[in-house]
């Protein structure tokens, strides 16, 4: 650990690492998880520091316990998390429906590795991408950010406690293997506030009464003088089941998915780099970012007219940015690690106005960076 400047800290981490450190900086103080490589150094982690911090570490029987537990311990005034990986993400996706409906603030962190079934446990892979999105059944939005880096490992997982408390939302940190098992520095800035869960009014309060922008006021807890009732099934605003009154189900469903829909403007976070005369856009998310970045100043040098997009919030997809970059390049190159998934909502979105290339990659290893300036390259 050094000081790097007066107003941060510097610390060498591996990526799984970050994301424990920023979850107990944003104020977690319950974690409830199962060994699963490569997300293990996430539990490992929690369950040394978060005693350290008056919290709570967890080892579940399973994974569906395990989210369970921090839905449970969120309406129990803590701010909670769980980690997995793709077999354990599958599990929890019942618990990531009841989270949405009762509307639970909850980060899930999901080290991404090859699939499907077991997969490959050693390996990384953006296999779940779609997974986030469209896991649980019925109609719902969620948020999930994409690091690169253990520096983003850190930033978006505080990121993450802090949109999961404003929008009430289970909010997933789609890390892979890479990123979970790289080690480098993160600056941490000094006297990092946690993250504020603010305590709804007492008086009047109906514990699913929406204020006019589509956002409950609050997340009230258990024993704190709220009068709460918490049931998965669709609900009235003082949470009693309303499955006979189907105009009550439709307003909630669709709140649940305009909360986030509503606001996917202010949820934007892109990092771009030379897209003002940009002919040739290389669009990434996740570790593939890392060499995207380098083969597009390596084009550049060479002459070719390339860009480079980095999309941290990958859900919901920045639609509006995606399509006026389509507009002005006549090429967007999509890698991957995956089959190619994320590459169809880009072509459309981008409705024809631009060719988009999908550079897929299975098998656990990332893109080279000369494999994605020879594909730039081929297009120019």
């Amino acid at each position: 650990m050094e000081k790097e400047a007066s107003n941060q800290t510097v610390r060498i981490l591996q990526g799984n690492e970050a994301i424990v450190e920023a979850a107990i900086a944003a104020g977690c103080r319950f974690f409830a998880g199962y060994p699963i490589t490569p997300a293990s150094e996430v539990a490992e982690s929690m369950a040394q520091r978060l005693p350290q911090e008056n919290g709570v570490f967890l080892q579940m029987e399973d994974e569906i316990a395990s989210i369970c537990a921090a839905i449970a311990a969120s309406f129990g005034g803590a701010k909670a998390c769980t980690a997995s990986s793709g077999p354990g993400i599958s599990l929890k996706q019942e618990g990531v429906g009841y989270a949405v409906t009762v509307e639970a603030p909850l980060v899930i962190i999901n080290v991404m590795r090859g699939g499907p079934s077991t997969g490959m446990p050693t390996a990384a892979g953006q296999q779940d991408i779609l997974q986030a999105k469209y896991g649980s059944h019925g109609d719902y939005e969620i948020i999930a950010l994409m690091p690169s880096s253990c520096q983003e490992a850190f930033d978006l997982t505080y990121k993450a406690f802090a949109l999961a408390e404003q929008y009430r939302v289970p909010v997933y940190v789609l890390s892979d293997e890479i990123v979970g098992h790289t080690r480098e520095k993160v600056r941490i800035p000094d006297g990092l506030e946690p993250v504020e869960r603010k305590e709804p009014a007492r008086e009047n309060f109906a514990p699913y009464k929406a204020q006019e922008n589509g956002l409950l006021d609050g997340m009230p807890a258990f024993n704190r003088g709220y009068n709460l009732l918490i049931d998965g099934q669709l609900h009235d605003q003082q949470g009693n089941r309303a499955a006979h009154l189907p105009e009550v189900c439709a307003d909630l469903v669709e709140r649940l998915c305009k909360k986030i829909t509503n606001h996917a403007e202010q949820l934007v976070d892109l990092e771009t780099c030379f897209l003002d005369d940009a002919q040739i856009v290389v669009v990434s998310f996740g570790s593939p970012s890392r060499p995207s970045l380098r083969a597009v100043k390596d084009a550049r040098e060479k002459g070719v007219k390339a860009g480079y997009v980095k999309i941290r919030t990958i859900w919901p997809f920045p639609e509006k940015q995606i399509a006026e970059l389509a507009g002005r390049a006549g090429t967007i190159i999509v890698p991957e690690l995956n089959i190619g998934r994320m590459v169809n909502v880009v072509k459309r979105v981008v409705a024809g106005q631009a060719e988009v290339v999908s550079m897929p990659k299975l098998g656990g290893l990332l893109h080279t960076p000369g494999e994605i300036l020879a594909e730039i390259e081929r297009r120019a």
